[in-house]
């Protein structure tokens, strides 16, 4: 059973129904004492770093977050849960995140752009990957749907897994231990994102 964290900041609804196309059954959890039900949980995310945490912080999920992190048990942030899985975000300001994997949330530096280039970052990119579990049976460059303004500054390589170009190239996926995160959205992504969707399902 997997479990998706509902801190009102996601669309937990597609995430829901791609699981269910697998045949994956999943609950909305919205109460932080009952992660431990779970052998997997998904971090969503769609809106500002502060404003999640914030969420985060009045529902008492935070601690909790963290205690699951520590049980060996895989969990996997998703765009801006993806992002919540580090140390910090300089988002409207500086904002502490869950510091379950090392690194800091930036936004794009579009004086590093060759072309110019739009942000948000939003649309088809490719993305390369690493030889991870989470991308098994994916070729090691593959197309997924993005949507963001920030992205993730990793501090140690060893955690990155997936990068991604658009005016520089960026981390787009990370894995330490047993907590992953991917920056794009797998859930609309068709069969590429529903393969690292059943990839995770499978670990």
């Amino acid at each position: 059973m997997i479990g998706i964290v509902d801190y009102n900041m996601g669309n937990l609804a597609s995430v829901q129904n791609a699981f269910a196309k697998l045949g994956c059954q999943t609950e909305i959890v919205s109460h932080s004492e009952e992660f431990h039900k779970y052998e997997k949980l998904i971090l969503p995310g769609v809106g500002a770093f502060g404003d999640a945490m914030e969420h985060l912080r009045e529902r008492d999920m935070i601690g909790a977050l963290q205690e699951y992190a520590q049980s060996d048990k895989y969990m996997l942030g998703i765009c801006l849960g993806m992002q919540l899985l580090f140390e910090s975000s300089e988002e409207f300001g500086e904002h502490k995140g869950l510091g379950l994997i090392k690194g800091k949330v930036t936004a794009f530096d579009t004086t590093k752009f060759s072309e110019p280039l739009k942000v948000p970052h939003m649309g088809w990119n490719r993305m390369f990957t690493t030889n991870h579990p989470l991308f098994k049976n994916l070729d090691e460059e593959h197309y997924l749907y993005f949507v963001h303004t920030f992205h993730v500054n990793c501090s140690n390589e060893a955690d990155i897994i997936g990068r991604t170009n658009y005016g520089y190239e960026f981390t787009s996926a990370v894995a330490h231990k047993n907590i992953l995160g991917i920056q794009p959205h797998p859930e609309k992504s068709h069969d590429n994102g529903m393969k690292i969707l059943e990839n995770f399902r499978n670990l």
